[in-house]
């Protein structure tokens, strides 16, 4: 295990640390330098930012920030807040034909209730989806960490049953993705792929990084060779240009599969990558809920971690 993995697994340890979050949150510096990674914090802030995106040629998946929902009530508020989503992006003619979607966490939306969760947030899934339906758009389930996965797939399957356009994510440093990427990459079926960024155990995930990508790639020319729309997120150059080489090698059009950057990271290569005529896709977070979101992301990555270490001396 290098360096890199043993920052990362730092940094998960960080995200589940209250204390660590109440003095990032308060710390004055803090906002500013989030601004670049979360679009803000209300509905009409998304959509502002994937406005901005859109003029670049740029699509966008949006997250409203929030996760182990154990309240009735505030999940409620989240299926609310993402039909609030939905209806304004169809106002401002960003939502159709799938150029601004949405990405859902059953956990926030109430997975996470003790005894009928999954009935819970399968309900208000479906809401959610009826209403990008109206939008013209879709809506992708995030993945959370292994304990939720074979559920997650549960509820894209039950989900697919209305809305066969629903995405799933697959995470590459489980040792499973492979096979589920067998099982998902048939015709219609739309699979995000990232390298996961959950604190996992080696029973059940690869630890070293090097491993991620092997298996990313293992899963790339699975979801590649199949009959359904990968969409490939990752930042990293090698993974981008494999995918690109894939795509080719399988006769796809550019139309038939996507690229997924998160906001904030590598702008310039999200832009020549829609420039030369490729889908790029961002994934654009918002929300009050930003502290667990942003740690995970500089895991996944460390140059991240500097970019972010830079912003803060900046910022004093």
């Amino acid at each position: 295990m290098d360096a890199s993995d043993l920052l990362r697994g730092a940094l998960l340890q960080i995200s589940e640390s209250d204390t660590v979050r109440s003095a990032v949150v308060k710390a004055p510096m803090s906002r500013a330098v989030v601004a670049r990674y979360v679009a803000g914090e209300e509905v009409p802030d998304a959509v502002r930012v994937t406005g901005g995106l859109r003029t670049t040629n740029r699509l966008a998946t949006i997250d409203h920030l929030g996760e182990d929902v154990t309240d009735r009530a505030q999940a409620e508020h989240t299926r609310d807040t993402y039909v609030a989503l939905l209806d304004a992006l169809s106002e401002a003619d960003l939502a159709r034909f799938g150029a601004a979607e949405v990405s859902v966490k059953l956990s926030a939306v109430g997975q996470s209730i003790p005894g009928d969760g999954d009935a819970i947030a399968l309900d208000h899934a479906r809401e959610i989806c009826a209403a990008a339906e109206r939008a013209g758009t879709t809506v992708t389930l995030d993945m959370e960490d292994h304990t939720t996965t074979d559920r997650t797939l549960e509820a894209v399957r039950a989900l697919r049953e209305d809305f066969p356009w629903v995405g799933a994510v697959l995470q590459a440093y489980l040792h499973r993705t492979e096979a589920d990427c067998r099982d998902l990459a048939g015709e219609g079926s739309r699979v995000r792929l990232c390298k996961g960024a959950y604190n996992e155990p080696s029973s059940v995930a690869f630890q070293d990084g090097d491993d991620v990508d092997l298996s990313y790639v293992r899963c790339l020319k699975v979801l590649m060779a199949g009959e359904g729309y990968p969409m490939v997120a990752s930042h990293d150059p090698r993974l981008v240009e494999i995918a690109q080489a894939l795509a080719s090698h399988h006769g796809r059009t550019p139309d038939s599969y996507e690229f997924q950057m998160l906001l904030g990271v590598r702008a310039v290569e999200q832009k020549r990558i829609a420039d030369r005529g490729h889908q790029m896709r961002v994934y654009v977070p918002f929300g009050e809920d930003w502290y667990g979101y942003l740690v995970r992301r500089l895991a996944e990555r460390p140059a991240n971690v500097r970019f972010f270490l830079r912003s803060l001396a900046s910022s004093g």
